[in-house]
């Protein structure tokens, strides 16, 4: 298997002009409301940092009146996102059609061909943030270090068992990364959403997890779930005293390694620009909310808002990123 310990994911983010986004007109200018109810298609099952994120968003919706016809979630977490983005991509009315997603937005077109999905064909409405991952081990397994969750889980070998959200997902891909680069061979077991993986690594059905903050916060704050290390650039605000990869010398090495996942809300294929547009201003308004700001900070939410060509200019980064690392894994040919 090939070594995949360079490459790097992530990119900055750039705030976009009230006025317009990559020549597309949002304030006012759009010409095109909602004339039903919104279909809301969340890439994840419930409990999960995207389900969390979708259902916060219309709430912001709801509660500033930002739009004139009701967004409406809908969980799609079958074939790790698969059910999700064929419902969005047969949707009968795209004008009315929406969804949520996450790196698997990137990952499962690559690893399932036969599904004809091309992720650049989806309307690009916002990234509202990259979310962060984080080791986790449960209390009670003793581990305090980095170094000491690698003693063991090599000791244990493919004993020790990682749970994520979906197979060769973000979870699985951190997982893979660990055990190339530290010779380790832990077993990884695939759930719906981050929420039930939490709750596994709580209830110690499992040994640990790469959960991002908002899905393992509650059990993290209950004194539950033991963060080790941060897959991130420079320490999360939120957890100051847990290092990132690239601080620690564990296993004889140190890399310097960092991994971000997507949170976007995008259109589906064959959208009308003025409705591209009339998503673009709403979710425009709800990343300026004082309640999403609030949410990013409290759960190490990275990244700023990005819209349009910046947007799709990012995806097309994100594949051939995708691509690599799912090839060196092996994953993919």
């Amino acid at each position: 298997m090939k070594s995949i310990k360079r490459l790097v994911f992530g990119a900055v983010g750039m705030v976009l002009a009230a006025t317009s986004v990559s020549g597309i007109a949002v304030a006012g200018g759009h010409g095109w409301e909602p004339t039903k109810p919104i279909d809301f298609i969340i890439m994840a099952g419930k409990g999960g940092g995207a389900d969390k994120m979708a259902r916060l968003m219309q709430a912001i919706v709801e509660k500033e009146n930002l739009a004139n016809r009701p967004l409406v979630p809908t969980n799609k977490s079958g074939g790790s996102g698969a059910e999700a983005l064929i419902a969005a991509r047969d949707a009968n009315d795209p004008d009315h059609t929406i969804m949520v997603t996450l790196n698997s937005f990137y990952t499962t077109p690559l690893r399932q061909p036969g599904l004809k999905i091309d992720s650049l064909s989806f309307a690009p409405v916002a990234r509202m943030a990259e979310d962060t991952f984080l080791l986790w081990v449960h209390k009670d397994s003793g581990l305090k270090t980095f170094a000491e969750f690698l003693a063991k889980a090599k000791a244990d070998g493919n004993k020790w068992v990682m749970g994520g959200t979906g197979k060769n997902s973000e979870d699985n891909i951190i997982t893979d990364f660990l055990n190339d680069n530290y010779g380790l061979s832990m077993k990884y077991i695939p759930y719906k959403g981050g929420g039930a993986v939490a709750k596994q690594v709580a209830g110690k059905q499992l040994n640990s997890s790469v959960n991002n903050p908002s899905e393992a916060l509650g059990f993290y704050e209950s004194g539950d779930m033991v963060p080790l290390v941060a897959f991130t650039k420079s320490r999360l605000p939120m957890f100051p005293n847990v290092p990132t990869l690239s601080e620690v010398f564990a296993g004889g090495k140190q890399i310097s390694w960092s991994y971000f996942m997507q949170r976007s809300v995008v259109g589906a294929p064959g959208m009308s620009e003025k409705a591209q547009a009339y998503y673009t201003d709403l979710f425009a308004k709800v990343y300026a909310s004082k309640d999403w700001q609030t949410y990013k900070s409290k759960k190490s939410l990275m990244g700023d808002l990005m819209s349009g060509d910046e947007l799709k200019a990012y995806w097309a980064d994100q594949i051939a990123n995708h691509s690599k690392i799912l090839k060196a894994s092996g994953a993919i040919k």
